[in-house]
């Protein structure tokens, strides 16, 4: 007959944060498509002589990256601080407000309607409001459009977290008087962290791409967006591309601290 001290330790079936073991072959094969993918642009742009105003080549876009690295470096740093900014404060609104519906039914009632309001306000219309209301020389409006744009998938994904917590475990909490913020620290947190991390690094680079935007309706000289407009206007294609590749850097940060961080989380919540 076996009983509860034969049983051996329970299993903790809490979840777990998504993230593989690096491996060799998991860096590598990104490098190696992007490699070929690029030497495939390279061929097609000289095969076929493609104007740079519909798509200049590699070689062209990297020779502005070595001139003008300074400058994409700088405004990198502009909309980077921007995108910084409005990523924290949306993932604290995202994950406050989530909690808040998780806990009172009539919040996530009435926070419903307003989430899915503002998951579909265009950035392009929203940014001009803003700076109409805060003024355009100022970064207010850049970093609000990119905490909306954060806001909304860490909300969304918190929330189901929070729903994923088992009625019997919540049980066994109130059962052995454990008072909330315990039950908040050892079961609601460790089950709703996984889909919490799920929210940020999809936001991560929205707020990248936000704030990107957010800057061709006016802001800073110095900022991706004004300069991707500036170049694109005075027609120096390579120059805009090579700021778009800044961008593109700028998100790919962005998602890997993301995943660093969620990697660090991963470790501490499994159990010794």
């Amino acid at each position: 007959m076996t009983t509860v001290a034969d049983a051996g330790p329970a299993k903790d079936t809490r979840a777990r944060l998504p993230i593989a073991e690096v491996r060799w072959s998991t860096v590598l094969a990104p490098l190696v498509v992007g490699v070929v993918a690029i030497a495939a642009w390279e061929s097609v742009v000289e095969a076929f002589d493609i104007e740079p105003f519909v798509l200049p080549a590699p070689s062209a876009i990297w020779e502005q990256v070595r001139l003008h690295g300074d400058s994409i470096a700088s405004g990198a740093s502009v909309t980077g601080r921007n995108a910084l900014i409005g990523t924290l404060l949306g993932a604290v609104l995202g994950v406050a407000g989530a909690m808040l519906a998780g806990s009172f039914r009539v919040v996530d009632q009435m926070a419903a309607p307003v989430v899915a309001a503002l998951a579909v306000i265009p950035i392009v219309a929203l940014a001009p409001v803003l700076y109409s209301m805060f003024g355009a020389a100022v970064d207010t409006g850049r970093i609000i459009v990119a905490a909306v744009s954060v806001t909304i998938p860490v909300y969304l994904n918190t929330l189901r977290g929070l729903r994923q917590v088992r009625q019997v475990h919540l049980d066994l909490m109130t059962a052995c008087a454990a008072k909330r913020w315990q039950v908040v620290r050892t079961v609601t947190l460790p089950t709703a962290t996984p889909y919490v991390f799920t929210g940020l690094r999809v936001a991560s680079s929205l707020a990248v791409i936000a704030a990107l935007i957010a800057e061709y309706f006016g802001g800073p000289i110095g900022g991706l967006g004004k300069s991707i407009t500036s170049s694109a206007a005075s027609s120096n294609y390579p120059l805009a591309w090579a700021y778009v590749s800044g961008a593109i850097v700028l998100g790919l940060l962005f998602y890997i601290v993301t995943l660093l961080v969620e990697l660090w989380f991963s470790r501490h919540l499994r159990p010794t």
